[in-house]
């Protein structure tokens, strides 16, 4: 299905100028198109009732100090969230259709312990659930992954498919939606604001099982959110919101084998625009870049001198909404 997306702007408000403001840079806006910028906009209130299906697709490419890029890894899930009207305390239930995996040669494999699997988002203070899964995602799901072909995914490929989760919750759920303590997206009324979100300077653990070790943590910068006007995708008017995540930071701890604990430290910048429905409330598309700057500190065999790695990583990400007949479709 093609998508047609509109960014409605000074130039394309057909029939609010006429030619002779249209052509002329040194005119005024007319008093129509003042009171069409001048609007507020309404980004509060609940979410419509129903199942939305999305697709969202992450790519991931190494840099090396050259420059030069390596080869692209795409990690690609079908989501659906079936939401019940004024039942918050509910919860949605997602339910991932499949999960693929696009290896650097171009082969694609399927994740069979993700098909089908179901699980129920609660909104939390923290975003943590009561065992202190980041949005209530089970790590137990990620450990011992294999793909469809019956091989094991290594340790650093099942933190990228976990975290494809991750990214989905923070853009739908948390940046698309109203924050119900502090600032957020139901804080922006009129184009060109911009506000710090509540989840600005938070902390969130990153171990995962048996692979990533209890200490690690990803740290927000100042994210803000910004209106930046409106939009129309697939003939629905949207609001066009960009997010921003400033200066963030984090830490891995890994142990690959007994007694050696690898430790990465680095630095990330996320962000992106979201289109969000405003009649119902939900993200109809969304994108996110995000560079990543590490250093892993390996210890070798006898010597105190550890062995150092810098690395550097780009991601891009696409989330779309979609029918149900694509997201039950090969």
């Amino acid at each position: 299905m093609k998508r047609r997306t509109t960014l409605i702007c000074l130039l394309t408000m057909v029939g609010l100028l006429t030619p002779s403001v249209a052509h002329s840079k040194e005119s005024e806006p007319t008093d129509e198109l003042r009171v069409i910028l001048s609007q507020n906009i309404d980004l509060n209130g609940p979410r419509s009732a129903g199942t939305r299906y999305y697709q969202m697709q992450t790519t991931l490419v190494s840099i090396s100090p050259d420059g030069t890029r390596g080869e692209t890894e795409t990690f690609r899930v079908k989501l659906a969230c079936a939401a019940v009207k004024e039942a918050e305390d509910a919860g949605v239930r997602y339910t991932c259709a499949r999960f693929d995996y696009v290896k650097p040669n171009g082969e694609t494999v399927q994740i069979p312990a993700l098909a089908g699997w179901g699980y129920t988002y609660h909104e939390t203070e923290d975003g943590l659930d009561d065992k202190g899964q980041v949005f209530g995602i089970d790590h137990s799901r990620f450990e011992n992954l294999t793909d469809s072909q019956d091989q094991p995914i290594g340790p650093d490929k099942a933190y990228f498919i976990y975290n494809t989760f991750v990214d989905f919750h923070a853009i739908v759920d948390v940046f698309a939606k109203p924050a119900k303590d502090g600032q957020g997206i139901q804080n922006l009324s009129a184009f060109g604001q911009q506000v710090v979100h509540t989840a600005a300077d938070s902390t969130a653990p990153t171990h995962l099982g048996g692979n990533i070790m209890e200490g690690s943590f990803f740290k927000n910068g100042r994210i803000t959110l910004t209106l930046k006007g409106l939009t129309v995708v697939d003939e629905n008017p949207c609001a066009l919101v960009g997010y921003d995540s400033g200066d963030s930071s984090f830490r891995m701890l890994m142990e690959p084998m007994p007694g050696m604990q690898v430790e990465s430290v680095g630095s990330s910048h996320y962000f992106g625009d979201i289109c969000v429905d405003l009649l119902t409330k939900w993200p109809q598309r969304a994108d996110m870049g995000e560079f990543v700057v590490t250093q892993s500190t390996i210890p070798m065999p006898n010597t105190d001198t550890p062995m150092t790695i810098n690395a550097a990583i780009e991601r891009r990400t696409v989330l779309t909404s979609i029918s149900k007949q694509v997201y039950e479709g090969d």
